[in-house]
């Protein structure tokens, strides 16, 4: 079970969520939890038949679910969401809020004071701060993080411990980077002399621009860009362990699962779906709404496009034509 935040009827939980109420709206709410570690109190939500039986057993005091839960007979009240898990994600936010932080800044952090640091803001030990930054309302600053040069972070931002961000990156508001994260490193980018067969460093003095209700994973890296720009588009989310390679145009909504490699100069359009240990090569483009399975490939200069469409495999192909592929190749070597 959460820790008890404070109290909240399910009726204050159902108009919270914009789910309807069937059953007592009285009954009090403390914390969420899954239906197996639900305790009185708790707050349980249902997206398939077959758990609801299990949900309705349980110890929690209320259940959300879809329209399929409203015949069951149930003497638990029920909030009917048409997106259950949706739903019990908000329904979160009121009944386990993230712990109160005091605003300040601790005595140890070694900082210049932000060039325009809004309200509230919390730095905790330990921080480094350049000159010239820029720090919204209601943001907190974590443990040992390193604040480079000119980087503008906007309000009511989260930055975990040990987080690095090089000098000019800008944060959108409400963004979140999880513990180890680096922001703005310089990209992959050489010159080889033919000359000497020696490599020289290529310039590195673009920026990166992470918008709004951008989320990002721990050890997670996003070089700046080469000469241009690196963008990371509003309400994206980054796993941990992912890598974001120079020039990289990430749009809007993208989800990209852990291990996934970007090199330089990709874009992906809006709601793509990216799974674990996907690869991608330079100048590649994701179109708008693919979905590209785990441990897919994708070559340098290739475009994937169909909203909705599933790929899979390296090279990354639709899936049927890929599974067709394997059952072709499993009857070939069947008859050797």
């Amino acid at each position: 079970m959460t820790s008890v935040i404070s109290k909240r009827s399910v009726q204050e939980v159902a108009e919270f969520v914009g789910a309807r109420l069937v059953g007592d709206g009285a009954v009090e709410l403390t914390g969420i939890a899954s239906i197996q570690s639900a305790s009185p109190g708790d707050l349980v939500f249902v997206d398939n038949e077959k758990n609801l039986q299990p949900a309705f057993q349980s110890r929690a005091s209320a259940v959300i679910a879809g329209d399929f839960a409203v015949s069951q007979p149930n003497a638990k009240p029920l909030l009917v969401s048409a997106q259950p898990k949706l739903a019990f994600s908000r329904a979160a936010r009121l009944l386990s809020p993230k712990p109160a932080r005091k605003p300040g800044i601790h005595p140890s952090v070694m900082v210049h004071l932000p060039e325009r640091m809004g309200d509230d803001v919390t730095i905790d030990e330990r921080v480094v701060i350049a000159p010239d930054v820029e720090v919204g309302d209601g943001t907190w600053i974590g443990a040992g993080c390193v604040i480079g040069r000119g980087v503008s972070i906007g309000r009511n931002c989260e930055l975990y411990p040990h987080v690095t961000i090089y000098p000019g990156v800008r944060l959108g508001n409400r963004v979140i980077v999880h513990s180890g994260a680096v922001l703005g490193s310089d990209g992959f980018g050489y010159v080889r002399d033919d000359a000497t067969g020696r490599y020289e460093k290529f310039p590195q003095v673009g920026c990166l621009e992470i918008e709004d209700d951008v989320e990002i994973g721990a050890n997670t890296t996003i070089d700046r860009g080469a000469l241009d720009v690196t963008r990371i588009g509003r309400g994206t989310k980054i796993d941990n362990l992912v890598h974001v390679g120079h020039n990289c145009d990430i749009g809007e909504d993208v989800v990209i699962a852990a291990q996934t490699g970007f090199s330089g100069s990709i874009t992906i359009e809006k709601n793509v779906i990216l799974g674990g240990q996907v690869g991608i090569g330079e100048h590649a483009r994701i179109e708008e709404g693919v979905m590209l399975g785990g441990q897919g490939g994708v070559l340098p200069n290739k475009v994937l496009r169909g909203k909705g469409v599933a790929f899979w495999g390296t090279p990354a192909k639709p899936v049927r034509e890929y599974l067709k592929e394997l059952a072709v190749l499993a009857r070939l070597a069947k008859k050797e």
